[in-house]
């Protein structure tokens, strides 16, 4: 019997990557035309009605942006304290797309829009390295063994140890000026990096989120990301993917 995976199908939505799906079929709040589906290789069907958590769901063309974040506003829909967020710059149209990753109200740089739920998982999952690429200016002069030990990892919460590539491109005793490359999600990891060691971030921007950068945006700006890009984004994933799997045999 021909048909869709149903956890393609709920992934296909932009619910979630397919497997957060699997998850959400065994934990029995997926229903099919009115029975609850626990199978994860159920066949979902053209006229099928699919509810996740009682919400009626369909597949979803698939939409890509990057978008230039400006200082000011934060990664979020709604915010209960009424502070200005990214929605309130982006067009009614793309209200349905879920930036991958934060960046704080504070800084600028790449966001990734879309509603690719796949995508935001291979982009996000812990278990996969993936390159975000900043540019960060702090206010004294960073000693280079704070540098190494940056390096090395510091526990800037209990029981989570970060730590950064750091390229130091301009130093004096006003300030350091450096491009750090993160591999981790850790909320306000380079912020709190540096507040270790008694140091105020005064700029940070990121550049890059794996393969897409800022080239071509201004602040504030949204554009697209092409069809062959989104491939090179996809084939760059797969093989941090497959590396990590050969590391693990």
């Amino acid at each position: 019997m021909s048909g869709i995976r149903l956890n393609k199908y709920i992934a296909s939505s932009g619910l979630c990557s397919r497997r957060k799906a699997d998850e959400l079929i065994e934990q029995g709040v997926v229903i099919v035309n009115g029975k609850t589906i626990t199978e994860l290789g159920y066949l979902v069907q053209q006229k099928d009605k699919v509810f996740v958590n009682k919400k009626l769901i369909h597949p979803v063309k698939h939409e890509y942006y990057r978008f230039y974040k400006p200082a000011g506003y934060i990664t979020t829909c709604d915010d209960e304290r009424g502070r200005k967020t990214i929605y309130d710059l982006l067009p009614e149209n793309l209200a349905g797309l879920k930036p991958v990753g934060r960046l704080d109200k504070d800084s600028t740089g790449l966001l990734i829009l879309t509603n690719d739920g796949e995508l935001i998982n291979a982009l996000t999952h812990p278990s996969v390295k993936v390159p975000k690429v900043y540019m960060v200016t702090v206010n004294a002069q960073v000693k280079r063994s704070e540098l190494e030990q940056m390096a090395n990892g510091i526990e800037i919460e209990p029981n989570k140890i970060a730590y950064a590539d750091i390229q130091v491109l301009e130093i004096d005793n006003k300030h350091t000026e450096m491009q750090i490359t993160l591999y981790q999600g850790m909320n306000r990891q380079i912020r709190k990096m540096f507040e270790y060691f008694g140091y105020e971030v005064k700029v940070l921007k990121r550049i890059r989120h794996a393969t897409l950068n800022l080239n071509g945006l201004k602040r504030g700006e949204f554009k697209p990301i092409k069809p062959a890009q989104i491939k090179e984004l996809k084939n760059f994933l797969n093989r941090i993917s497959d590396e990590k799997n050969s590391n693990l045999r």
